[in-house]
């Protein structure tokens, strides 16, 4: 087994679970339906193509840089008949930082991995309007377990969201695919089926969130004493 790390960053990303109608929101977190699409998108998959393949991967998100909740409102027109259609709205995460990760079996994730390198359509966080800012592929840990790669892995967060904190270490949060055998596992409507336009399909997975790790903070600064150099005179 093998895992891909994934480093999800944009000015904008929207991963929603569970929106319909005019109102389409987004989880904090990424959705494993929406890295799915992703891959499959790298890998130049139609949305009618079966991805069992990649449905069964195991999924983890962990949580470098939170990002701000914003809502946006959004106005469309009939391209036919011109005729206004009911505004939505619709949020969205703000300067999140994200590293994502999918466990699975050493060759599929070899090529998940080259695809990402040479994207065959145009990946984005979510929706079509939320395009990355950095590279998204990091590195392929094999043999290494999704949780430890996840909890390996150094601070992806902006230069300038790092500066805000002052000491050696940082907690981050992370969300890993649960199992049957994780009693405290949530549920979320997020395992694709099908992105079929005409029948777009999932399924309850769970998901278990995990003990904060610490990963060193690379801006983190020293005390400074002023009366140390008094002490070799």
């Amino acid at each position: 087994m093998s895992v891909l790390l994934m480093q999800l960053a944009g000015p904008l990303q929207s991963w929603g679970a569970s929106s319909r109608f005019a109102r389409r929101t987004t989880e904090a977190v990424p959705t494993k339906s929406g890295v799915i699409g992703l891959l499959a998108a790298a890998q130049g998959r139609l949305r009618t193509d079966d991805i069992a393949d990649l449905a069964a991967l195991r999924f983890g998100v962990r949580v470098d840089q939170r990002g701000t909740l914003l809502r946006d409102f959004h106005t469309a027109h009939h391209f036919a008949g011109g005729e206004a259609m009911p505004v939505s709205e619709r949020f969205y995460l703000a300067d999140a930082v994200f590293v994502a990760g999918v466990e699975g079996e050493a060759g599929l994730i070899g090529m998940l991995h080259r695809a990402l390198r040479e994207p065959v359509f145009l990946p984005y966080l979510g929706r079509r309007s939320c395009p990355p800012s950095r590279r998204l592929d990091l590195d392929v840990h094999p043999g290494l377990p999704l949780e430890q790669a996840l909890e390996d892995e150094k601070w992806r967060a902006a230069p300038w969201y790092q500066r805000r904190y002052r000491q050696a270490s940082v907690k981050l949060e992370i969300f890993v695919e649960g199992t049957e055998e994780d009693g405290r596992a949530d549920t979320l409507r997020d395992q694709p089926l099908s992105f079929d336009p005409l029948h777009r399909r999932y399924a309850l997975r769970g998901v278990r969130h995990l003990p904060s790790v610490s990963v060193p903070n690379p801006t983190a600064r020293t005390g400074h004493d002023p009366m140390s150099a008094l002490e070799s005179v």
